[in-house]
């Protein structure tokens, strides 16, 4: 019994160790600054994030390394706290000079350092996490959020995803009406290379990408519209976007199924005789009376009538 009990202890752990290690193969560990390190250096890190074409998908991890007397690493909200260098209201904050970051969610992350005067002279970080089409999709949604059946658009139909007049997308999306559970597909070249699904219009209008809700890289994207309102997309290629490569599309709810009254399965019909026409006498189409006659008409109805 003892001996099955350790054959069996040691095949779990070799599944758990192979499961683990299939589940981070694939999963990548970049040091940031690379032999530089994180420290106060003006634009390393955004060469260093765009250097050999970096992509960076949920799961991977990032190494901090540094002198934790003098610095740390800050996670901020938005684009905003990382321009300013504010780290008054972090998402977190990790001081022990060799942190390990695992990415963990789609979208920007935004890296400072609480030491201002570094974070001004160019201590910070702004990277992308995308999706891995390599690695497993997520789960299905439950039940309770499964979109309806809806209509697939070709964005700009024939034309797909690219560069036209400034005012080509805005007339397509105008010719149609979009309902939750719809879906649009962008097909584009290796020249437009993506599309951000951004918030508001003030992004939509000046083609800012530092913020999105998603991004599309496949050149073949289908975006599925899973809320009522206004859905902005643009590509983060800004003079593209300038040219008129943006879309806003304004989606309503799902419609809904119309009611109809219920009308007996069968109905027992009897046909009579086709009814003969009705003739009636001809009046004139318009009677034009003056003033006058129509008075003296009136008054003669008071003359006394003669005695029989």
């Amino acid at each position: 019994m003892a001996i099955r009990t350790r054959i069996f202890s040691f095949v779990f752990a070799m599944m758990m160790s192979i499961t683990v290690l299939s589940s981070s193969c694939s999963a990548k560990i970049y040091k940031v600054g690379d032999s530089e390190g994180w420290t106060a250096k003006d634009d390393v890190y955004y060469a260093w994030a765009e250097t050999n074409y970096k992509e960076f998908h949920v799961g991977d991890s990032l190494v901090f390394e540094y002198d934790p007397s003098i610095n740390d690493v800050t996670q901020v909200s938005g684009a905003l706290e990382y321009e300013l260098c504010d780290y008054s209201s972090p998402k977190a904050v990790y001081n022990t000079g060799h942190d390990v970051v695992t990415l963990t969610e789609l979208g920007f992350h935004y890296f400072i350092t609480s030491n201002q005067a570094q974070c001004v002279l160019g201590q910070k970080l702004g990277l992308l996490v995308i999706h891995d089409p390599s690695r497993p999709v997520p789960p299905p949604p439950t039940p309770s959020k499964i979109l309806p059946a809806g209509n697939t658009y070709k964005v700009g139909d024939s034309k797909g995803w690219n560069v036209y007049d400034s005012d080509f997308y805005n007339k397509w999306s105008e010719e149609k009406q979009f309902h939750v559970g719809d879906s649009l597909i962008f097909e584009y070249d290796n020249e437009v290379k993506d599309v951000y699904e951004i918030r508001g219009d003030l992004e939509f209008i000046t083609c800012d990408p530092t913020s999105p809700v998603a991004v599309h890289k496949t050149r073949h994207d289908l975006v599925r519209l899973a809320e009522p309102g206004i859905h902005y997309f643009i590509t983060s290629h800004s003079g593209y976007c300038e040219a008129g490569l943006k879309l806003r599309v304004v989606v309503g709810p799902v419609p809904k199924a119309v009611a109809y009254p219920n009308f007996p399965k069968k109905l027992r019909v009897v046909v009579g005789p086709v009814p003969k026409a009705v003739a009636y006498p001809n009046f004139p189409k318009k009677v034009d009376m003056s003033a006058m006659e129509r008075l003296n008409n009136w008054l003669k109805t008071f003359k006394p009538q003669p005695h029989h």
